[in-house]
This record gives C-alpha cells, structure tokens and sequence, in this order.
C-alpha cells in the first residue's frame, strides 16, 4: 500500500520524535563533536516542520508516477533536497534561527548528524515500523 499523506505525516513524526531523538541525543551530549547543545535538535525540529510541507509535495509527485509508489532512491533524493534546505537555512542564508550564531555551525557536524538521523530513520521505517506496528503498511502508512 502506498503511504497517504496523513500516513506519510504520521510515520515521519513518529520516527523523528523516536528515534531521530535518540539518535541526536550523543551530538545533544557533546558525546559525538566537540560542539554539545540544543542546537541538533533545532535541526530536528526543521527537518520535521519543513518535511511535513514537502511530503505535501512528494505526494503530488507520487500521483504522477503510474504505481503511485515513492521507491528508496527517491527517498534518498528527498532526504538530500531536506538536507541542503535546511543547511542553507540555517547556515548560508539564516533565515532559519538557531540557539548560536549561523558562522559556529560545523559544516561537517552538520552533515554528520543530519546523514546519523536520516539514515537511522530510513532503517527504521523500513524494518522497524513493519515488525511493530503490523498493519502500518495496508493502513496508508497511518499508525494511529
């Protein structure tokens, strides 16, 4: 079953309140960088504000492909295109606020968290979601 929007909402909330926090929590503690504080979970927060209006996107794309199915390499694709945005948001352009200023963002910390919670939660929705919540594929990706 193809995942509907509010389905698509759903799951990507869930993996980013659950695992994307746990994920992040070793960045939160300094345990991974030499930079700690909130400022990973800023980030967490923007790519789950800013993916609940591209999945608004994605799912209009989706309809125009003939099995109305969003296959792993276009999800790569979107989590690139997130990543960028955000980066440019946060540190080229900063239209988006962060807790220190945009110049003491690390490139490199940057891409290292946001590649750690992508890929955690592409996992996770891929093997975890389908073993816990049985029914989450044959419901349009809701949960609830």
């Amino acid at each position: 079953m193809t995942p509907t929007l509010f389905g698509r909402w759903q799951t990507r909330l869930l993996l980013l309140a659950t695992v994307g926090v746990i994920v992040s929590l070793p960045f939160v503690a300094g345990i991974i960088g030499a930079s700690p504080g909130s400022i990973y979970f800023w980030i967490l927060g923007y790519v789950a504000v800013f993916g609940i209006i591209w999945d608004v996107v994605y799912d209009q794309i989706q309809k125009y492909r003939w099995d109305r199915d969003w296959p792993a390499a276009y999800q790569l694709i979107a989590g690139i295109w997130e990543m960028v945005f955000v980066f440019c948001g946060a540190k080229l352009f900063g239209f988006l606020p962060i807790p220190i200023p945009k110049e003491q963002l690390d490139p490199g910390m940057f891409l290292l968290h946001y590649s750690a919670v992508w890929l955690a939660v592409f996992i996770a929705s891929q093997s975890l979601m389908r073993i816990i919540f049985v029914r989450w594929r044959f419901r349009g990706g809701q949960w609830l």
